[in-house]
């Protein structure tokens, strides 16, 4: 049981790694959009390659794991929600990526409009996905729960942001192709606050055995 324990402790470690390097790849997407930073964008690109060998590297580290110890109960339950939240957290970074390359592509264009509602939506999702990871590191379901309410925040957003666009777009026809990259943006952020959503319910799940994905979406 002790070797167990400790190969389970290696995986938590592993999976906050990947965490780490997901969450500094979102927040200096955003940077690189809103201070219209060449250098930082790239940095963003160069770094994807290893988000994506992070989550190979794990995927096969979860898989030994269930070989090796054949875990029950919470230990299980632990193994194949790190296994899940290590493919969200690829995802996320993969919208960092879209996010970066939709920064490169608006150095051509002079700024459609000061940028506002993109840095707060991007600060409500990253919120999100960070309080979901806490939660993972303390095992605290109420705090993963917590979480939830805030996705019809980041998605009211998105759909504010598009309405303001558009509205720009019809006023402004030389705007078109700047406008709808920042509708991408948008909507790639909405994307992650959806992920640090699922995040959260799979927190809820490791820790008490409850799912709330389906209630959550009745309710």
């Amino acid at each position: 049981m002790r070797r167990q324990s400790e190969a389970l402790t290696q995986l938590r470690k592993s999976l906050l790694e990947m965490a780490s390097l997901v969450e500094a790849q979102i927040a200096e997407s955003i940077q690189s959009l809103v201070e219209r930073n060449e250098a930082l964008a790239r940095r963003v690109l160069e770094r994807e390659v290893q988000v994506n060998e992070r989550e190979i590297q794990i995927e096969e580290e979860v898989v030994r794991f269930l070989a090796l110890f054949h875990p029950e109960a919470e230990d299980l339950r632990t193994a194949i929600m790190i296994l899940k939240i290590n493919n969200d957290l690829e995802r996320v970074g993969d919208h960092a990526e879209n996010i970066a390359y939709a920064s490169l592509d608006l150095l051509q264009y002079s700024p459609v409009k000061p940028l506002i509602d993109i840095p707060r939506m991007a600060r409500i999702a990253q919120g999100m996905l960070h309080d979901a990871l806490d939660a993972f590191v303390e095992r605290n379901a109420a705090r993963a729960e917590a979480v939830l309410s805030r996705d019809d925040e980041v998605d009211a957003l998105r759909d504010q942001i598009v309405r303001e666009l558009i509205t720009y777009i019809a006023a402004r026809p030389q705007v078109v192709e700047p406008a709808l990259k920042l509708i991408q943006v948008a909507k790639d952020l909405e994307r992650v606050g959806d992920l640090a959503t699922n995040v959260a319910e799979d927190v809820v799940y490791m820790v008490e055995g409850r799912i709330v994905k389906h209630h959550r979406d009745e309710g």
